[in-house]
């Protein structure tokens, strides 16, 4: 290395940077992205769709959020499912992104225009974030741009533009670790705490695995000897850590508060399956995502069954593969990244410390790789710099290992016996082999390409790195764009329905009461979220974050509710309960719902109103508007003792009470005797219609909640099916009432006999004011400590005038290393001895690492 273009920095030697590289990796990532989804944006008339949940997901949540924030809208939000805590249900997805706030200032029509240069600019960013981290490193900023590249755009990554929100974790991941870095290396203070409270806002689910690697990563390293703390500067880091968690509670206290309520966060792994995966076959998909393209989400080919469906399995490094690792794994030498790698791979392969990085939640899911692959294109980046490496060998074993997995599951025979009897042989365990071998010439004709490159290395040479920018960028481009056009053809909905039908709003359906806010709708077999779309209610969603009460209600009535509500026609007593008018049925597909000549509907009560709009359209005859009352009641008691298939219809005779509300509303209400009633056709119209004798003459909903009106002449239960939640508080003509759980999981109130008797409902988000409190508090606890830093304690770091790169005093370097240094800050360091290189090695600081 020429030291005259040379610097020290955190005791490495590094190479002066010709040019921005900052800005340099963020121009390539957003080229390089810029490549890959602008062909599909076209094709697809200026948006960017792809299948699956991005579609019916990612695509409708932003359109729902944006015009939610921009009517001021942020505490209910009713077009959700049949009514969830906006701030709890959207924060996982959405609310904590910098790149969903810039959509903010653009009409909602916008959106479906804007989820494609939100991804570009995501992948330029993610670069860039890989580069502040990896170029502190690199002695070649050039390594580092590479390296910044292969995580960019990495299997994990390209897997999840499934998973539009995951980017954000990807972006924020790098600069955590470069925020602790730079705490360790020059204690500068203040940028570790914003780092922490940055990657808690913006998705608290991935914080969690952030926690976990950051906690791994930091004792690694101590341990390893590359780091030293003091007591004082330990516990001014906890303290940094602990000021940046409650800098993000104004999101995370209403989050957390929100989804501990769901079934699944209490579903802790243990016994035999935190020690091995119960298929067998997760194994070699674990094994698979790091030397292959990542498979589709939904569609497993090398594992069809390892019940990894969605659990984001995907580590490869394009071009380079496992060849870099390999060749730094191999050296014979300790360093804190070997280590490192070691730890996170045997963590990959046991289920109990796999779920450390998910609260310990027995759900498979591998979404912390992305952590994994920075430091495996941390270690690609220190092999090419790195003399020793072996990559004829390393490149040797990445292609046995490609090799002998492509004919092991490409070849295998399987043997299909009759009666004991060998009837039919088939070759190849993967389930689509057209798919399997191109995945598989992929990885082995980038495995060339990386020997073709290597024909020019030479470290810090430019030929080496054009060939390799060139190349990789290649295999970037083609791999990515094979990975979303294959995705795009499990989506046969693009053309003949979303883009026609979905995205236009529902504009062509001319129904005038279709959203009014007591009605709400059905579709039938028809796109998730077909109702977001359109903005209008519903009772089916694909939302993974609702109340609890909503999924304990479901669940008393036998409806499976963990990621979506999709009660089916067999629950049709469920339509009155929940005020559904309209159905809606996909006329693209063959599932009538009644039948091909429309005669038998598959629920009672349906009417044929129309086609447009792609859909049949039917009304529901024994509709009952919202806000609804009753004549008599049922027990708890009496409920958990009927059939599950009767409970719905069962609500609609009677309000289920506990025994506490009975005695307080007894004197309006008569009690039915369950055992002689009668659950047919025929009465589920009766009792249809003497629910809706008596409803809210009027009902709409505000900003901060909903309003209704009604006229009894005696004193009324007024029943709402809108999910009870803590949050909620209700008045009846200015004066608060107590609002009880009723049905299960929904409202009622105590209404007196009055006319035009106005109710008002209004909710606050729980946790909420508890968050902001909090993120205050500690907004004014974290500029008080920067000040104390900077004044009392008198700690500042001492800068380098070149690129306001943060050292260690230049006189450090002068006195161990017999540097000189001239005016432009460039410090010159003569030739290392052996004794330099020894002394170097002990402190940690070998420049060959």
């Amino acid at each position: 290395m020429d030291t005259s273009k040379s610097y020290v920095r955190d005791g490495r030697i590094q190479q002066k940077p010709r040019g921005n590289y900052f800005l340099f990796s963020f121009l390539f990532g957003l080229a390089l992205a810029f490549v890959i989804f602008v062909p599909f944006m076209i094709v697809d008339g200026g948006r960017f769709l792809f299948y699956g949940d991005f579609n019916v997901q990612q695509v409708p949540f932003y359109r729902i959020a944006h015009d939610a924030i921009r009517s001021g809208n942020i505490g209910w939000n009713h077009l959700t499912d049949l009514g969830v805590n906006f701030i709890g249900s959207y924060s996982f997805y959405l609310l904590g992104s910098p790149f969903f706030w810039l959509t903010i200032p653009f009409p909602g029509e916008w959106l479906q225009y804007l989820m494609g240069p939100l991804f570009i600019l995501k992948f330029g960013c993610a670069s860039l974030s890989g580069y502040i981290y990896l170029h502190r490193y690199a002695k070649n900023p050039n390594t580092a741009l590479l390296a910044s590249l292969l995580y960019a755009f990495s299997g994990y990554s390209i897997y999840n533009i499934f998973f539009n929100h995951f980017h954000e974790a990807i972006i924020v991941f790098p600069l955590l670790l470069a925020a602790l870095d730079e705490y360790m290396y020059t204690k500068r203070r203040g940028i570790f705490a914003l780092m922490v409270a940055a990657a808690c806002i913006v998705n608290y689910y991935f914080f969690v695995g952030m926690v976990t690697f950051t906690v791994i990563y930091f004792f690694v390293r101590l341990l390893s000897g590359s780091w030293h703390i003091t007591v004082k500067d330990f516990l001014l880091l906890a303290l940094e850590a602990v000021l940046g968690l409650g800098i993000a509670c104004i999101l995370l206290v209403p989050s957390v508060l929100c989804i501990i309520q769901n079934y699944r966060v209490s579903n802790p792994i243990s016994g035999w399956s935190a020690l091995l995966y119960d298929r067998n076959q997760r194994y070699i998909h674990i094994l698979q995502c790091l030397f292959f393209p990542p498979d589709l989400p939904a569609r497993p080919n090398f594992t069809p069954d390892s019940e990894s469906k969605w659990a984001s399995l995907g580590a490869w490094l394009p071009m380079f593969s496992m060849a870099g690792v390999i060749g730094w794994m191999q050296l014979k030498r300790r360093h804190w990244l070997k280590k490192m790698l070691c730890v996170l791979l045997f963590m990959a392969f046991i289920p109990g410390l796999n779920a450390l990085f998910q609260l310990m939640n027995a759900s498979y899911y591998a979404r912390w790789f992305y952590m994994l692959t920075l430091m495996m294109a941390a270690a690609t980046m220190m092999a090419l710099e790195n003399p020793r490496v072996d990559w004829r060998r390393s490149l040797k074993w990445t292609t046995l290992i490609t090799l002998a997995m492509t004919l092991v599951i490409g070849l295998m025979p399987t043997l299909t016996k009759t009666d004991g009897e060998i009837t039919d042989v088939t070759f190849g365990l993967e389930k689509y082999p057209t798919r399997f071998w191109t995945y598989a010439a992929i990885a082995l004709l980038s495995l060339a390409l990386v020997g073709f490159v290597l024909a020019f290395y030479n470290r810090g040479s430019r030929p080496f790195y054009r060939a390799a920018s060139v190349c990789l960028s290649i295999t970037i481009v083609l791999y990515s764009v094979f990975f979303i056009a294959l995705g795009k053809t499990q989506s046969d909905y693009t053309y003949d329905h979303i883009i026609p039908y979905a995205l236009n709003g529902g504009a062509d359906v001319a129904i005038d009461d279709l959203r009014d806010d007591n009605v709400r709708t059905d579709f039938y077999e028809s796109l998730d979220n077909s109702a977001m779309f359109w903005e209008v209610q519903s009772i089916q969603a694909f939302h993974s974050i609702v109340p609890g009460s909503l999924m304990e209600f479901y669940d008393s009535i036998g409806v499976q509710r963990d990621v979506a509500s999709r009660p089916d026609t067999t629950h049709y007593g469920l339509r009155g309960l929940t005020s559904v008018k309209y159905l809606f049925d996909d006329d693209h597909d063959t599932e009538y719902f009644a039948g091909e000549d429309y005669a038998d509907p598959a629920m009672p009560g349906w009417m044929y109103y129309g086609n447009t709009n792609g859909f049949d359209i039917w009304e529901n005859e024994h509709y009952i508007p919202m806000g609804f009352t009753y004549d008599s009641y049922v027990t708890e008691k009496d409920y958990e003792n009927t059939s599950e298939s009767y409970r719905e219809l069962l609500m609609l005779k009677g309000i289920v009470l506990t025994d506490k509300q009975v005695s307080k509303w007894g004197d309006m209400l008569s009690p039915l005797d369950t055992s002689e009633l009668s659950y047919t056709k025929e009465t589920y119209k009766t009792d249809c219609e003497n629910r809706a004798k008596l409803t809210c003459d009027t009902f709409e909903y505000t900003n901060t909640g909903f309003n209704a009106t009604i006229t009894a002449s005696r004193d009324v239960p007024v029943f709402f099916s809108i999910p009870y939640e803590n949050g909620w508080s209700a008045y009846v003509n200015g004066e608060k009432v107590d609002i009880e759980k009723v049905n299960v999981g929904f409202m009622a109130i105590r209404v007196n006999a009055g006319t035009n008797v106005k109710i008002e409902f209004k909710y606050r988000t729980p946790g909420l004011f508890l968050g902001m409190a909090i993120t205050v508090v500690c907004v004014l606890l974290f500029a008080l400590y920067m000040v104390l830093m900077r004044t009392i304690f008198k700690e500042v770091p001492v800068p380098l005038a070149r690129h306001n790169m943060v050292l260690r005093p230049l006189s450090h370097y002068a006195k161990k290393h017999g540097a000189h240094f001239e005016n432009s800050g460039i410090i010159h360091v003569k030739p290392r001895s052996q004794t330099d290189r020894a002394l170097e090695k002990k402190e940690g600081f070998d420049n060959d690492d």
